[in-house]
């Protein structure tokens, strides 16, 4: 693949020399002020000043590494072709009833993992929570101010330290390189075990420590390694061998099945089925096809069932402090209203706020991620201190805030227990007397999940102070931006539904002399709202809170807010995942291509690209070697010349036979099938030398093949490797039309041919790779087209 960033995903700009020379005069000048968006397909856009930068380097992890795209097409050559006509029907039995196995123990696997982490967190941080309360009943502040934060402290030092030194790709959410990952980039080592392990431990440390950071996130990243890590049999070292698996030796059902493990991730995360399903659709999948439905279905479905029978277990309290909810994490069912005519005012205000909230969160979240890579580009040590800082920032706060809040007398009508000191339910007692309970701490020390809990609920209407409320916001304002980017797995969900719900509370507080709407419905509404508005998400997310609190009246309003929030937020910037893949440098291709684009054809890109290299049906090794050492390419088209063409006389004609794989070269010159003599194989002498399965491995580099002198001189028949069926384009199409074919049928290279037949002519113009389709590297060879539209 030919791609292009510096170490913060930026195409590096060409030197002088390579610029073109502009005709001169009058032409130039007119060129100059004519609108691109204007220019017709048939006017050659001979502007340009630099040829498309090749660099594939992006931020993986902690390093910038080399990338490659993923070959999702079918390459169908010789060997593909044998392999499908010779399997049984009880083959094809085999590799459908695999298919759903593996659907269904990514499910069983993703479930079982985070009733794990579930566990884990609830325990330890109830643990830690109680033992707060007893140094403070005793009145020994400071002391428990010294626990807590060195409790917090110990906790993300541990989730700090797997991250920086064993398993980089584990910190963050992993959403945005799974997103990118199944639009075909191929992020290394993103989904491997020791990923997987840290991810598990390390989210568990860092929830536990109170952070503002969630574990849905990683829980997604969680679910593809476990699929990843199933379709390929093992980690890369110790990979089983079993010939049923050589099935999904590919990357076309290794995507697949990393499908199922996001959405399985979600369920697992939100206990929404439904909602998984749907977010894998709608935010990171680019492919997509009814079969992969079902089985995303299916896989949620055991998660489910797992969730399901966990929480029947742990309702008999068998599993520590672990809470008694059940699949609904927010329920409230309970909450009878109607709609009246003043009630979609507030809810369009909601809207707009979260749009506006929701873009400034992304504006602000860009400039400190900025700010944190040039921290974390000084060393590992510089990491640990970054997130160890924002632990003991978050620890005091936590700790120290509530006392600025009045004890609050309890209320004789309250259904549960008032005050209370354990670490469920609402109505914190902290440093209050009895009969009295804090409202600051009700929502500061506690679990992430029990503070969404205690703002979501409902009927409390006068339990929580508007001091309270507005510290809750803006401290959660500060952690959402502080802490999302240090070296620990984290997730944006919680933040962002925390700092929602803070602002829908405080907006419903405002309205309710205006409304019936319950004040908790508001908190609902402001993080449905803020979501919307920074991730761009409308359909999944509806549907997630539906099933997070199992109220149906939501619906309406909700669909309201988010499609109100989300339109707002694209006025002024792109989705926080869509800029988190900008700043890390993987080329992801969107799915609407730029206006300009349609003025600019296929063959004018591939003008201001280096020559394209082609080899013949039966090559010299030495040429092959010599091409695979000296340029980066990763496919070659195959051109026979003097070829008879069917139906007949002549014997000159040139043919296009199809497109090789470096990877495949590479086999070839591994396994010596070389030939004294330049002549064609039969089928059968390609059948002994090579299987599917080999030829769908990408390890193997050409700096680890070794060729002899003598064997420079022998040749190789490259027919039987070839992909005779290329997806090709007219040199007169234009870009936007490519784009979309390149990223709906999920290519890696598109081959461009000439307009015109002839003798003479090349058979093959260039080759588009998903690089020369970016926006960015379009403009750095035609800087003129960025130019606004002249009045």
């Amino acid at each position: 693949m030919e791609s292009d960033s510096n170490n913060l995903g930026k195409p590096e700009t060409p030197s002088n020399s390579e610029a073109e020379a502009h005709e001169g005069g009058g032409e130039e000048e007119e060129e100059e002020e004519r609108d691109p968006e204007s220019n017709s397909l048939r006017q050659p856009l001979l502007k340009r000043n630099r040829t498309l930068s090749s660099t594939p380097l992006a931020l993986v992890g902690a390093k910038v590494s080399h990338i490659e795209s993923l070959d999702y097409e079918i390459n169908e050559n010789d060997i593909f072709k044998h392999d499908w006509r010779s399997r049984s029907k009880v083959q094809v039995l085999q590799y459908v009833f695999l298919k759903w196995s593996l659907a269904f123990l990514v499910g069983l696997l993703t479930g079982l993992i985070a009733t794990l982490i579930n566990l884990a967190i609830e325990n330890i941080a109830g643990y830690k929570l109680l033992a707060i309360v007893g140094f403070i009943e005793e009145g020994r502040y400071i002391s428990g101010l010294i626990f807590f934060t060195g409790i917090n402290f110990f906790l993300t030092l541990v989730a700090a330290v797997l991250c920086v030194c064993f398993a980089p790709t584990a910190a963050g959410p992993g959403i945005p390189e799974i997103k990118a990952y199944l639009n075909g980039v191929d992020t290394p080592n993103m989904f491997g075990a020791t990923t997987l392990l840290v991810k598990i431990v390390g989210s568990i440390g860092a929830v536990s420590a109170g952070l503002d950071l969630g574990k849905e996130g990683p829980l997604v990243h969680i679910g593809s390694c476990i699929a990843s890590l199933l379709a390929q049999g093992g980690p890369d070292n110790h990979r089983i061998k079993w010939r049923w698996l050589r099935y999904f030796n590919n990357d076309r059902d290794r995507r697949d099945i990393i499908t199922c493990g996001s959405s399985s991730g979600v369920c697992a995360a939100f206990r929404a089925p439904v909602g998984g399903v749907l977010f894998a659709l709608e935010e990171v999948a680019t492919w997509w096809r009814s079969a992969l439905l079902w089985r995303t279905f299916f896989s949620t479905a055991v998660v489910v069932v797992v969730l399901r029978e966990f929480i029947e277990i742990c309702n008999s309290g068998r599993c520590g402090l672990f809470g008694s909810g059940g699949l609904i994490m927010f329920d409230v069912s309970d909450v009878k209203f109607s709609y009246q005519a003043m009630d979609v005012i507030p809810v369009i205000i909601i809207g707009i706020i979260g749009g506006l909230l929701g873009s400034l969160y992304n504006h602000v979240l860009h400039k400190v991620l900025r700010l944190y890579n040039l921290i974390n580009h000084k060393g590992k040590m510089h990491k640990l201190l970054l997130a160890l800082a924002v632990s003991i920032f978050t620890s005091v706060c936590q700790y120290c805030l509530p006392f600025l809040a009045q004890c609050r007398a309890c209320d004789p009508s309250f259904t549960e227990t008032c005050p209370t000191n354990d670490r469920s339910g609402n109505f914190k007692r902290f440093n209050c007397p009895d009969g009295y309970y804090n409202d600051l701490a009700t929502l500061l020390l506690t679990t992430n999940d029990d503070a969404v809990r205690n703002i979501f609920s409902t009927n409390t209407s006068s339990e929580f102070h508007v001091s309270s409320i507005l510290i809750f916001f803006g401290l959660y304002c500060i952690l959402g931006l502080v802490t999302f980017g240090i070296a620990v797995p984290s997730g944006l969900f919680l933040p962002i539904i925390l700092m929602g719900s803070g602002y829908g509370r405080l907006l419903g507080i405002a309205m309710q002399s205006y409304t019936n709407l319950d004040q908790g419905l508001y908190a609902v509404l402001g993080a449905a709202s803020l979501m919307a508005g920074s991730m761009r998400m409308t359909v999944s997310l509806c549907v997630i809170f539906l099933e997070l609190t199992n109220n149906l009246l939501l619906l309406p309003i909700t669909m309201m807010v988010l499609l109100i929030a989300k339109t707002v937020g694209d006025c002024f910037n792109p989705s926080i995942y869509e800029i988190i893949l900008e700043l890390k440098g993987l080329p992801f291709l969107d799915a609407n291509p730029e206006p300009w684009m349609r003025n600019l054809t296929v063959g004018e890109l591939a003008d201001v690209k280096p020559p394209v290299v082609t080899l013949c049906g039966v090559e010299k090794v030495s040429r092959i070697v010599d091409v695979l050492k000296n340029t980066t390419h990763h496919a070659f088209p195959i051109v026979d010349q003097g070829v008879v063409v069917p139906g007949t006389i002549a014997a000159s004609a040139t043919e296009l036979h199809g497109l090789i794989l470096r990877a495949h070269l590479v086999q070839a010159l591994k396994k010596k099938w070389f030939l004294p003599e330049k002549r064609r194989t039969e089928e059968w002498e390609v059948r002994e030398k090579f299987n599917w399965v080999e030829l769908a491995e990408r390890e193997l580099k050409i700096e680890q093949v070794a060729v002899t002198r003598k064997e420079m001189e022998m040749y190789i028949d490259l027919h039987p490797l070839t992909n005779t069926t290329p997806y090709t384009v007219v040199e007169s199409m234009s870009v936007a039309k490519a784009m979309v074919l390149f990223r709906q049928v999920g290519l890696r290279h598109l081959l461009i041919v000439p307009k015109y037949q002839g003798a003479g002519v090349a058979p093959v113009v260039g080759i588009l790779t998903r690089q020369d389709l970016r926006a960015y590297n379009i403009l750095a060879a035609f800087p003129h087209l960025a130019r606004p539209k002249l009045s």
